[in-house]
């Protein structure tokens, strides 16, 4: 019996305590500031000019500007990944002057130029010939320019320097510039087949539909021309349905394909922020005597803080 006396003592004396708080708080009708200790002690100490630059230099941070790229590309200041991105988008080459790398310019523009040249010789030799091979030619070298010029952004996208690994920003752009790679960054390589799984089952729906619409639309235009020879079965109107119907299926491809693609993005970038995030089986509860502190360190006139003693719970999971 005298055990179980002193856990029901142990147990209420943190609610006397609270009683009493609340109740000088009521009669004096007043409300105190919640402060943890030690706080007071080190605001008192701060120079009040330094809180107010504080204050000012966060409130007053400048946003991203076209002028703070091109500080950042002069190395007088930083950018972060997507900016870089864009920038390499619209300006071929200045991801690798943020990187450092100078001498990948002259094989960046050398290589398009070259592959852009070489297509344009090819396709005015193709206006007078009309030959099949120097139109596959001229569609190469066009081919190459863009993959020259594509190469150029992931290359920025590789080489920025970051302290986080994996960084969300880039498995993104990884995945946007090549579906999969963001993935394979990941370390989740069996995601791999599944996406290229849904965009060749989108892909291959998308040219039939195409295939099939545009048989419909051509054999509607010979069957609605007014010295048409058509002998079909089909009337104008099943054509016509069947037109509509394959366009619009050709646009429901269209949106699934484009639905995998930025889905492939989204996974990408919400597992490389799961990727540090700690799972574990180890679930527990734990229950324990605990002091509780009084709530502010400065008491008021009359008022008496006294600590507290309780049960703390704490769960692990």
């Amino acid at each position: 019996m005298r055990d179980i006396f002193l856990i029901l003592v142990l147990l209420a004396l943190p609610l006397c305590s609270a009683a009493q708080f609340r109740n000088n708080n009521v009669t004096n009708n007043t409300f105190q500031t919640v402060t943890i200790p030690g706080q007071q002690r080190n605001d008192q100490n701060q120079n009040p000019d330094e809180t107010e630059e504080e204050e000012e230099v966060m409130h007053t941070k400048p946003a991203f500007t076209i002028g703070r790229y091109f500080r950042s590309l002069a190395h007088k200041d930083t950018m972060n990944i997507t900016p870089m991105f864009l920038g390499s988008i619209l300006l071929p080459g200045t991801s690798q002057i943020y990187n450092r790398e100078y001498w990948k310019l002259p094989v960046i523009y050398g290589g398009i130029g070259a592959f852009i040249g070489a297509g344009v010789a090819c396709n005015i030799s193709h206006q007078h010939n009309g030959k099949k091979s120097t139109a596959r030619l001229r569609d190469l070298m066009f081919a190459g320019a863009a993959l020259t010029y594509w190469g150029s952004i992931m290359d920025g996208v590789v080489k920025f320097k970051s302290v986080q690994n994996p960084l969300p920003a880039r498995a993104s752009l990884y995945s946007a510039l090549l579906p999969g790679l963001g993935q394979a960054y990941n370390g989740d390589y069996w995601k791999i087949p599944i996406f290229y799984g849904g965009l060749a089952v989108c892909g291959y729906c998308w040219g039939m539909n195409q295939q099939q619409y545009k048989r419909y639309k051509n054999l509607y235009i010979e069957a609605a021309s007014p010295d048409s020879s058509y002998e079909g079965h089909l009337t104008l109107e099943n054509i016509k349905w069947y037109r509509d119907s394959y366009r619009r299926y050709r646009d429901y491809s269209i949106i699934a394909t484009a639905l995998v693609y930025a889905l492939n993005i989204v996974d990408a970038n919400v597992f490389a922020h799961f990727n540090n995030f700690d799972i574990s089986d180890d679930i527990t509860l734990n229950v324990e005597p605990a002091v509780i502190q009084p709530v502010t360190t400065a008491p008021a006139a009359g008022n008496y803080y006294t600590q507290g003693f309780g049960l703390q719970m704490n769960l692990k999971f």
